[in-house]
């Protein structure tokens, strides 16, 4: 009598346990029932086992994971059909798994093992049947054939397995990022697995980098509690196990936590982080994201649309986040100042300014200052200076100026924090230059932290991953607030005593660099001084300026401001708060103030303030160096009644004029003030105007900043004779304007047109000239000397170029123009601020020959040249070392009777 067959059924292969055992999931329910079926009539080797609780390590018996393999390459997550039964006083089931949908044609799974050699077959013990004795057929031919495990060579087949990694860290640094080939072995919760790395089977248990889904609550021995039901934990799992349990990937370890490693999971088919985000079965993980190498943005983004719709861990979600749109979400502004490590002043396109915060970054705090029993902050010792006092907060408030001070900036907002602990309301954004984040490139420097965040809260930076990634590279290099080294910026604050001991250094050494950090009215400054780091309160002098209101101070009542106060001070913080400024320091007061000069961009701000009609000329300024120009300033502004001049009505009375003491009145001076910037080897010199010559570097700054962004290509531009373009310079590499004057191959000689300077240089060095750069003329402008000339002798003729560039370099000198010969540059002369002329300093050391002009205007100055040079030729200096050079016939040499 035929024992009848169970009925085929229908199921998809979830995980393979061994070469004879698998577990097959039905096609309904989330998740569906799951059965565990052993191969009927067959024993596959055993697969290692590593130790846990009572049981010992045990390692694979030959040709396990071959078996293994064959089965999971085959079977996982495909559609088979199954028949089962369970015999008596068994507690597993047993059957056949037939692959394909039909199971007279389909492939049955038993047979194919037994013929590769990957199984035996039953033989002892067992009732024989038609379907047993197929498999002994089957087993003969493969031992016959030497198949499998039939063949030789058992120790080949056994696995190395490393079941722990002793220097976790050092082996993620190992791989360098690199995609490892991996096989998941198990899930544990939705966002964390088990697998074998390949092809040196270490064991790993993975914590997807970025996400963190609902876990099981353990009980005490560690192990999943499924008493305890937590939302949507075994769901999530569930979609874990369907997609990846058992499938090849490649993981990408990032990092290491709790000894497990943090890693991102990659599968042709997609990121499993990004898919349970999306499903809603997952939350973005901060500190976890930061590891990741890439694709952060996209996390955020599945996670966004989650809450929107309200999936899963996110069904009760409501956003908290006010929204901003429009030109209020998003604009452009100059920064005009720095208000602490984390915020700036930006002044917008119709005049008004807005307080920015930079998102999601902590400025450096001051050390062990917690809040007391009432909540509340202790108060600062006397005379803290949070600026200074602080670690790291004047080099984070430096940083920022130095980037942003006067440049132009986007900002996009993110969030308003809300007024809270007698704090204001916050507007954050994040702001960008040149297209780097500001508070990022803060952060990747260490003069910064980000804050940390409740995971549903939604109020931070559009770039948060970004900031976070950067704080984990400067903790890892230590640098600023992650080092270990004491920071701490230590500033004299000079006062009345001390002023006086200052005062005599300041005055030798000229002008000073300073930085304005704040001013109090349009002439009374507070200056630190980097050189040495010291603050002190500075008063512009030559002039008077109306007072700004003033609040009450300890016992002083509050002061209403002066007319065009407000103004005034407006006008000089704009233009010079947390500006790199120079001084020059002539006196100092009874209260400690220094009293001097202020340039900003070469610009006097005593001068500029009469100008526009603040100030007034003070009645003692006719003594300083200055005087002319305050009063010329002061001049125009009455004519044009500004400010303070609105009302002024000239007086009738004869102009006074100033005339130089001169012998012959037919010569002309009409001084300039310049900067000499070359002197060729002619003896030609060139001249930037001291006003405008700044502005050559601005000019070329521009040019540089356009290239950083639009670089030219090498070759692409070719040069012709006359043209003006940009040239990278041999000395320090950056562009100028330049105009090529010869072509020889491939070779340019070009001139610098805004400094003098000429040098030959390799076509490729050159670009063409951005039209926006081509409009300004030339910022140099070459002329000869007047009334002399060069030596002929080469080496007398280099000591003088020599000692003419000594003498004009980086000084103001005053050019006059004496006379112009066609064909040639305009023929000048040069004196100093004390009027003392250059040219004739040189002639009387003996390093110019004088030339014989006839010109009637000119024949003071001509003799007194000439007197000059008679004294050296009298002193045998330099050219006239061997007498008289001007004579054919030298005596010196025997040749004259």
């Amino acid at each position: 009598m035929t024992t009848p067959q169970p009925q085929p059924k229908r199921g998809i292969v979830k995980q393979i346990l061994s070469g004879d055992s698998v577990i097959i999931r039905g096609h309904v329910g989330a998740p569906p029932p799951e059965k565990t079926l052993f191969f009927s009539n067959v024993v596959a080797p055993k697969l290692a086992r590593r130790a846990i609780e009572n049981l010992e390590e045990t390692k694979d018996e030959p040709w396990a994971w071959e078996a293994r393999e064959f089965l999971r390459k085959k079977l996982i997550g495909e559609e088979v059909l199954f028949t089962c039964e369970k015999p008596p006083n068994s507690q597993r089931e047993y059957g056949v798994v037939y692959l394909g949908k039909d199971v007279s044609t389909a492939e049955n799974i038993t047979e194919s093992m037994v013929s590769e050699g990957l199984v035996s077959v039953r033989r002892e013990g067992v009732r024989q049947t038609p379907e047993l004795a197929h498999l002994q057929e089957l087993e003969d031919a493969a031992k016959a054939a030497g198949k499998g495990k039939w063949g030789g060579n058992a120790a080949e087949h056994v696995r190395d397995i490393k079941w722990s990694i002793e220097k976790m860290r050092d082996f993620v640094d190992q791989q360098g990022g690199k995609p490892i080939k991996a096989i998941i072995e198990h899930v544990r919760d939705g966002s964390t697995v088990r697998a074998f790395l390949l092809p040196d089977y270490y064991h790993i248990t993975l914590m997807i980098s970025g996400i963190r889904c609902p876990g099981f609550k353990l009980d005490d021995k560690g192990k999943p509690d499924t008493s305890v039901k937590v939302p949507f934990a075994e769901e999530a799992r569930y979609f874990v196990e369907i997609r990846l349990l058992q499938r090849e990937v490649e993981i990408v370890l990032e990092s290491v936590n709790n000894n497990n490693f943090v890693g991102t999971i990659l599968h042709p088919k997609g990121n499993i982080a990004e898919a349970l985000l999306k499903e809603g079965f997952a939350k973005c993980v901060d500190w976890s994201m930061a590891f990741m190498k890439s694709g952060a943005d996209k996390l955020r983004a599945a996670e966004k649309k989650a809450k929107e719709a309200n999936l899963r861990v996110w069904k009760d979600y409501q956003s908290k986040v006010p929204q901003i749109t429009g030109k209020e979400k998003e604009f452009s502004g100059t920064v005009i100042e720095i208000n602490g490590g984390d915020s700036l002043t930006v002044k917008l396109p119709n005049g008004q300014t807005k307080k920015i915060f930079l998102s999601s970054i902590r400025p450096p705090r001051e050390a062990g200052r917690d809040p007391n029993e009432d909540g509340k902050l202790p108060p600062r010792p006397k005379g803290f200076r949070p600026l200074y006092d602080i670690p790291w907060m004047f080099e984070a408030r430096e940083y920022l100026r130095k980037k942003l001070i006067g440049k132009k900036v986007h900002v996009v907002i993110d969030y308003i924090q809300e007024a809270r602990d007698n704090f204001p309301e916050k507007t954050c954004a994040t702001v960008t230059i040149g297209g780097l984040n500001v508070a990022e490139t803060l952060v990747s420097k260490g003069l910064a932290t980000v804050v940390r965040y409740r995971q549903d809260d939604d109020q931070r930076s559009s770039h948060y991953d970004e900031l976070l990634a950067a704080e984990m590279k400067a903790n890892k290099s230590q640098r600023g607030l992650h080092s270990k080294k004491e920071n701490v910026t230590r500033v004299i604050d000079i006062d009345a005593p001390k002023s006086k001991t200052f005062l005599s250094s300041f005055q030798r050494a000229g002008r000073i660099d300073a930085v304005v950090e704040f001013v109090a009215s349009g002439s009374r400054l507070r200056l630190f001084i980097p050189k040495e780091h010291c603050l002190c309160t500075f008063l512009l002098g030559g002039v008077n300026c109306p007072r700004a209101a003033r609040p009450a101070m300890g016992n002083a009542p509050a002061t209403e401001a002066e007319p065009y106060g407000e103004e005034a001070l407006a006008f000089t913080k704009e233009k010079c708060l947390q500006r790199e400024v120079s001084i020059q320091v002539d006196t100092v007061d009874k209260a400690g103030s220094f009293i001097g000069w202020l340039w900003i961009e070469n610009t006097n701000l005593s001068v500029a303030l009469v100008e526009e009609g603040f100030a007034t000329v003070h009645p003692n300024a006719d003594r300083t160096e200055y005087w002319r120009q305050l009063k010329n300033a002061e001049d125009t502004a009455k004519q044009k009644k500004l400010r303070q001049w609105k009302e002024f009505v000239e007086e009738k009375e004869e102009e006074l004029k100033i005339k130089e003491e001169q012998s012959n009145p037919d010569r002309k001076v009409e001084y300039e003030e310049v900067l000499v910037t070359e002197v060729t080897n002619d003896g030609t010199i060139f001249v930037q105007s001291f006003q405008e010559g700044p502005k050559a570097e601005v000019l070329n700054a521009k040019i540089r900043q356009e290239f950083q962004v639009n670089p030219p290509l090498a070759g692409a531009y070719n040069p012709k004779r006359g043209d003006i373009c940009a040239a990278k310079y041999s000395v320090d590499n950056e562009w100028y304007r330049a105009k090529v004057e010869k072509l020889q191959g491939t070779t340019a000689s070009i001139l610098y047109i805004d400094y003098g300077n000429r040098e030959n240089v390799n076509v490729t060095r050159l670009a063409s000239l951005p039209a926006a750069f081509t409009a300004d003329k030339p910022f140099a402008s070459e002329y000869s000397l007047a009334c002399v000339t060069l030596p002929k002798d080469p080496e007398y003729r280099e000591a003088t170029l020599k000692c003419l560039r000594e003498d004009t370099a980086d000084i103001k000198l005053l050019l006059n123009v004496e006379y112009k010969i066609q064909g040639s540059p305009p023929s000048v002369t040069l004196v100093n601020e004390n009027k003392e002329d250059i040219i004739k300093s040189l002639i009387e050391d003996g390093m110019f020959l004088v030339d014989k002009r006839k010109e009637r205007r000119l024949q003071k100055l001509i003799s007194e040249y000439k007197e000059s040079e008679e004294k050296a030729r009298k002193a045998h200096l330099n050219i006239w070392e061997y007498g008289d050079i001007t004579e054919d016939d030298a005596k010196e040499f025997g040749l004259a009777k």
